[in-house]
């Protein structure tokens, strides 16, 4: 029962990461069951998504715990984060997309924790005088991370290229001198923008 309902979930998200508008009837199909089984687990396409997202939640709530306890400057733990959580973000990128969409608000709320503690690492940076102050710590830790699900969600490969690039991007909007940033990352600039 486990097992179908975890293989459902997989197909789910890789489904949805190539069409954010596939319905539990493709679902079905693509995971070799028919539908009735997807709805015994998921009683509505929002139940789905909303397993997706408490799963990535948790993942990413994990790591983030595990990088706090760190203890390292406000920076260089932003940059483990999004090393460690690339992946992450990579397989849930649709959750992106989704989280524009109808199931917006679900979405935000569960992301809750996870906002909350990159916040908080936010606020501890700008305490510091690593980050900028040029807006309050909960947006801008929005929209740093936001920069990473938009690279996990373009042509760049998913692979250490990709992170760096999301790490560096980051780092930029949330005011740490490129310099700094591309050295954080671990790589050189290279003539592609990317640190690689």
């Amino acid at each position: 029962m486990n097992e179908t309902r975890d293989r459902i979930l997989d197909v789910a998200l890789d489904l949805l990461g190539e069409n954010p508008d596939a319905g539990m009837g493709d679902i079905a199909a693509a995971a070799g069951v028919v539908r009735r089984t997807v709805y015994g687990h998921f009683p509505s396409r929002l139940d789905l998504v909303r397993t997706l997202m408490e799963r990535a939640v948790i993942e990413m709530t994990g790591v983030l715990t595990e990088v706090d306890a760190s203890g390292g400057e406000a920076d260089a733990m932003w940059v483990e984060f999004i090393a460690r959580v690339w992946p992450v973000a990579h397989r849930y990128r649709v959750l992106l997309a989704l989280r524009r969409g109808e199931y917006g608000e679900a979405i935000h709320g569960l992301l809750g924790p996870v906002d909350e503690l990159l916040a908080d690492l936010v606020k501890r940076g700008q305490d510091g005088a690593v980050f900028a102050r040029h807006l309050p710590a909960g947006l801008l830790s929005q929209l740093a991370y936001g920069v990473v699900f938009a690279i996990a969600d373009s042509e760049l490969p998913d692979g250490p290229r990709g992170a760096r690039a999301a790490a560096v991007a980051s780092l930029l909007l949330l005011g740490v001198p490129e310099k700094r940033a591309i050295t954080l990352a671990g790589g050189p600039q290279h003539s592609s923008g990317i640190a690689d």
